[in-house]
């Protein structure tokens, strides 16, 4: 395995991760009541405001498993699967930089 390739995708798969992290933060900030919205509007931004808050949860733990991959990555078992312990494709790993498990142990 190209390891230095693998790391350089997940450190720029952190790296726009942090950056959504931020956004969504950004996004599910509380809406103030005495803004003047009008009910339908604000039903719609406390809508949107609980769908930016699951995004958040979602990408801050991608992040988090980002992070446990890139300090395992000098590991011998770097790449194996934790369920099968069978190799993971490099392919499956440049696409998703997270993946603990191969294709047919994630279903």
């Amino acid at each position: 395995m190209d390891k230095a390739q693998i790391k350089i995708t997940i450190l720029d798969e952190i790296l726009k991760t942090e950056t959504s992290i931020e956004h969504y933060k950004e996004l599910s900030k509380p809406i103030a009541p005495n803004d003047a919205i009008g009910r339908v509007s604000r039903m719609d931004a406390i809508n949107n405001k609980t769908i930016n808050e699951a995004s958040l949860r979602q990408a801050e733990s991608k992040l988090n498993t980002l992070k446990i991959v890139l300090s395992k990555i000098n590991d011998d078992d770097f790449g194996i699967c934790l369920k099968c312990k069978q190799v993971i494709p490099l392919g499956r790993i440049l696409i998703r930089p997270e993946s603990l498990f191969c294709v047919n142990c994630a279903r």
